[in-house]
């Protein structure tokens, strides 16, 4: 057993505890008694404390979406929809934890966890626009990360509270916010194929003929 593998374990078995006793040092020893560990392991194993659990939990939430997606046929898919499956697979997975997930997002909403937070999300935004095949370099690399950010977070907050049948709510809000995005993508590329397709402003007369009479 390696020491991401033992980790792993201590975040997963910490859920039910976390319910309870939030993400705290005792939840993360009450996790390692439920593992027949030592109990100062949940302390050595995350030595930047409670948060730094919470850190790795998401972490570990990253990598089984992309396990839980690896037979859904996401290379065939247009690109709203492989973000849609994606969002989809990284909450069901932890349908059964919400209220854990819950006292996690509220230690990282802690000021003095701000920049934990911050990484936590950028990392779960770019896992899943480079499963969603995305090899931007340019600019276009932030802004896609920003949008899909506005539509993770506010989906993820949704389902916290969702208690339809199968989160058909959270489903039905989530292809609404795409469906935004894809309306307002579709009006800039218009937009910028207009602006494109204008004839070019003409220099004034004595512009033109002040340059025509000292050629470079």
């Amino acid at each position: 057993m390696d020491f991401q593998d033992i980790r792993d374990r201590l975040v997963i078995a910490a859920l039910p505890h976390a319910v309870f006793d939030g993400w705290t040092a005792k939840t993360l020893a009450l996790a390692a008694l439920d593992l027949d560990l030592e109990v100062s392991l949940g302390e050595r194993a995350f030595m930047g404390g409670p948060v730094e659990a919470v850190a790795h939990f998401a972490d570990l939430g990253d990598r089984l979406m992309l396990a839980d997606c690896l037979d859904q046929g996401l290379p065939v898919m247009k690109i709203p929809d492989r973000i849609k499956t994606l969002i989809r697979a990284r909450l069901t997975r932890w349908a059964p934890h919400r209220e854990a997930l819950r006292r996690a997002l509220s230690l990282l909403a802690m000021p003095a966890h701000a920049l934990v937070a911050a990484k936590v999300t950028a990392r779960t935004i770019d896992t899943m626009w480079r499963a969603a095949g995305d090899t931007s370099s340019d600019f276009s690399w932030y802004t896609r990360r920003a949008t899909l950010t506005a539509i993770y977070t506010a989906t993820l907050l949704y389902w916290l509270d969702d208690a339809s049948e199968d989160c058909a709510d959270t489903w039905a809000f989530l292809d609404r916010r795409l469906a935004d995005v894809g309306r307002v993508t579709k009006a800039r590329q218009k937009l910028t194929k207009w602006l494109s397709s204008l004839p070019k402003p003409k220099a004034p007369a004595g512009k033109r003929a002040k340059r025509e009479s000292h050629p470079a």
